[in-house]
């Protein structure tokens, strides 16, 4: 018997067969995806991008709120996307931050400069977008709006326009809640309100830099009008509420530990352009007395604190009032028994402006510093900033970077943040400090 086989009906076989295995590897690279999400086998992702946290707690609430209407959510970190992720997503709620002018993020710097610089095709993706940001900045939202954009151009669906929040702002984020239950089918939505402010009083106001050719300084100890004192980890931020602007408050990063009895921070006098004072500053460092209540809240900065990295290594780098949150990081490893701590520290003057200065010293002979270098830009002809220490210490930093150490940066957004960046790229490289980013070893909290 001869077997016949008729190429026509063979080609359509093969076609089909093709066709099928084609639909089952693609079912399995979706699967397979979801399966290496952080959010499991969630059905809607909500996808933060923080600088300080807000975005965080708002993801947080988010997929609460969804998931109490019955919904599978899971928040996912934006860093922890990934490639492809979006390709095979079908709903996906984005919580952007804007650090600086219009940047994204430290968690989402891989996410911008790569993923969205790449072509996709996000045809079943529909997605919204909430933008946090502050509009006295001149990109206001400008990384929210980025993602926003990029996403419409690549075929994806808005389910509802993007939300743009000004610090905070209570409206914006009742719009957003409003959608989200929308979708949850739920009016039972979990609470969203921020923590109340709590009652205190100012124990002591010193003077830190008496003579600078900068801005007043000053260190304000704290404590709360009745009760004991609140937990706080080192990182953390305080919320102060001003009595001439309630509306949006102002944070300053904690200088102290609950251990040490009282809650200090290190604020910066400002002054508007016509010489009155900041609202904030103006009432912490002038106006208010210890009979004044100050209104006062404290908020988890989970990107600031030591976390994973108690137990590394620790090289603290920062200027002016940034000393403020690394301060706090270094006393709290000393108190623990670890002594393998660096900071590097920039100001003006050494005579005026050498903050804490018995304090660090004291650190550096009883073994709670291993090293300390300061930078004081106006002691020299040629201005000299704390990022000249990175480039100039470019061996010794390498080398504790290799034996483990995480890399600290707290102080100004202006010059410092920037330059520091740029200097520990050179020394490391451009992508070890994308690798120590993403294991949580580069951390900053700049303004």
């Amino acid at each position: 018997m001869t077997l016949t086989i008729d190429p026509v009906r063979l080609g359509g076989a093969l076609a089909l067969s093709s066709g099928y295995l084609a639909m089952c590897l693609a079912i399995w690279r979706a699967r397979a995806i979801r399966r290496s999400l952080p959010a499991g086998d969630a059905d809607w992702l909500v996808v933060y991008a923080s600088q300080t946290g807000s975005a965080e707690y708002l993801a947080g609430r988010t997929a609460d709120t969804l998931n109490t209407g019955g919904l599978s959510a899971r928040a996912v970190c934006m860093s922890d996307l990934p490639a492809g992720a979006l390709a095979q997503a079908g709903r996906v709620l984005f919580i952007a931050s804007t650090y600086g002018e219009g940047d994204a993020p430290d968690t989402a710097a891989r996410f911008a400069g790569e993923t969205m610089s790449a072509s996709a095709d996000l045809a079943q993706l529909h997605y919204a977008v909430l933008a946090l940001g502050d509009s006295s900045y001149t990109n206001y939202c400008g990384f929210g709006r980025a993602l926003d954009g990029w996403l419409a151009a690549h075929g994806a669906t808005p389910l509802f326009d993007r939300i743009d929040v000004d610090r905070g702002n209570a409206d914006a984020l009742a719009a957003w809640q409003h959608h989200i239950g929308r979708l949850a089918g739920t009016a039972d939505a979990p609470d969203w309100e921020a923590p109340g402010y709590g009652e205190w009083r100012i124990l002591e106001r010193e003077l830190l830099n008496a003579g600078s050719a900068g801005a007043p300084l000053y260190r304000i100890a704290l404590a709360p009008c009745a009760g004991a004192l609140p937990a706080w980890e080192a990182g953390d931020l305080a919320q102060v509420s001003a009595p001439g602007d309630p509306e949006h408050p102002r944070e300053y990063s904690i200088a102290s530990l609950p251990s040490e009895g009282r809650l200090e921070l290190m604020v910066r006098l400002q002054r508007r352009e016509d010489g009155s004072l900041g609202a904030a500053s103006g009432w912490l460092c002038e106006t208010a007395s210890s009979e004044d209540v100050i209104r006062l809240r404290l908020r988890a900065h989970q990107r600031f604190r030591l976390n994973g990295n108690a137990a590394r290594g620790l090289i603290a780098i920062g200027n002016g009032s940034g000393l403020a949150g690394l301060r706090a990081l270094i006393k709290a490893r000393i108190d623990a028994g670890n002594g393998d701590n660096w900071l590097l520290f920039g100001e003006r003057n050494a005579a005026c402006d050498f903050l804490r200065r018995d304090e660090l010293q004291g650190w550096l002979a009883g073994g709670g510093l291993a090293q300390l270098d300061l930078a004081f830009s106006r002691d020299q002809a040629t201005p000299r900033y704390v990022q000249h220490l990175v480039r100039e210490h470019a061996q010794e930093l390498r080398s504790w970077v290799e034996e483990g150490a995480a890399i600290y940066v707290c102080g100004s957004l202006q010059g410092m943040a920037g330059g520091v960046h740029e200097a520990l790229a050179e020394v490391l490289g451009a992508g070890k400090l994308d690798v120590l980013t993403a294991e949580g070893r580069y951390r900053r909290d700049v303004y």
